[in-house]
């Protein structure tokens, strides 16, 4: 039987008050306002750090497999017209990634003549080298965008202090 209103309800309550002792009440605000504060405090942080973002600033580059991704959508839209799904292009694009061979294998045995030794090239590397030189691309244009950025820093800077100075000069008069 459990009481749900009147004196017996009061009474249950400060029976369970009684046991738990002093240092673990929770004195002050309850658990989800301090939780609302916390998520608040992560939203202005991310909104800060949103509005900071340079559009100017270049892209990364794609990785192999995202190359190999850009080659395989059409190819698989081609083969299958009907499927709409993005998610059913990606697993199957993943799948063939992982089942493409990733290492050079040479002849499986010295006894066996060259032109019956087994051979598997690597079916990654033409991805792995577009994507190399999408990165060294992007490593040329990132140490521009830098070079600009830290050219525009030094005027900003030049700028306020002669700002200052032009201040300073009117002040006196």
């Amino acid at each position: 039987m459990k009481p749900t209103r009147g004196r017996e309800a009061a009474t249950m309550k400060d029976k369970k008050e009684a046991k738990k002792p002093a240092e673990n009440k929770v004195v002050g605000k309850r658990k989800a306002a301090s939780r609302a504060d916390k998520s608040d405090r992560k939203r202005a942080k991310n909104i800060a750090s949103s509005t900071n973002k340079d559009p100017n600033k270049p892209k990364r580059p794609a990785t192999a497999f995202f190359v190999f991704m850009e080659e395989f959508r059409t190819s698989y839209k081609q083969e299958h017209p009907k499927v709409k799904a993005i998610s059913a292009v990606g697993k199957a694009g993943g799948e063939k990634w992982k089942s493409m061979s990733n290492a050079v294998m040479h002849k499986t045995s010295n006894a066996a003549p060259p032109d019956l030794a087994i051979y598997r090239s690597n079916e990654k590397a033409p991805y792995k080298v577009k994507a190399t030189e999408r990165k060294s691309e992007y490593e040329k244009l990132m140490a521009a965008y830098n070079k600009k950025q830290e050219s525009s820093d030094d005027e900003d800077e030049a700028e306020s202090e002669s700002s200052k100075d032009d201040e300073e000069s009117e002040d006196d008069d």
